[in-house]
């Protein structure tokens, strides 16, 4: 087939391009912190560059909608036994239960897609706390402001 022969490509939208160099990383504790890159639209969900020191645990949580997370560097233990290393991508489903665990002595940084919510329980399942698009973005603005930093257009 000739370059003439072949079907035009049809128009595209124009890409939105998130320098993650520009979005600040906003700690959550002392060995957990999160950057933004997307929250999408309609509050379905968000987009975030996870970062954890070797030791901590991300406790009990369950996850209202599914989740794609790719390890970038570091490694973590899921509670089954799993260990999740570099180049590693795992997939949760809506209504999966979990906790795990950074484990070796290296920083564990995974980009992660989250739609719908995380809800972190206690052991008989109630909700103590809720991770979702919005109470995300408001952490994002008020890290913002307290900074005096550019809230980023990082919808749509």
């Amino acid at each position: 087939m000739n370059a003439s022969s072949r079907t035009p490509l049809p128009d595209f939208l124009p890409a939105r391009v998130a320098a993650a160099g520009d979005t600040p990383w906003i700690p959550v504790s002392a060995e957990k912190s999160w950057k933004p890159l997307r929250f999408l639209p309609d509050g379905r969900g968000f987009v975030e560059l996870l970062r954890m020191t070797p030791g901590a645990v991300m406790p009990l949580h369950r996850h209202t909608g599914e989740i794609h997370a790719y390890n970038l560097t570091g490694s973590r233990t899921l509670c089954t036994g799993e260990v999740v290393g570099p180049g590693d991508y795992v997939y949760e489903p809506p209504g999966n239960t979990d906790w795990w665990k950074v484990t070796g002595t290296e920083e564990m940084v995974a980009l992660v897609v989250v739609m719908g919510a995380v809800e972190f329980v206690d052991a008989a399942g109630n909700v103590k706390s809720r991770a979702d698009a919005h109470s995300q973005w408001e952490s994002y603005l008020d890290h913002c402001r307290r900074h005096g930093w550019p809230v980023l257009d990082l919808t749509g």
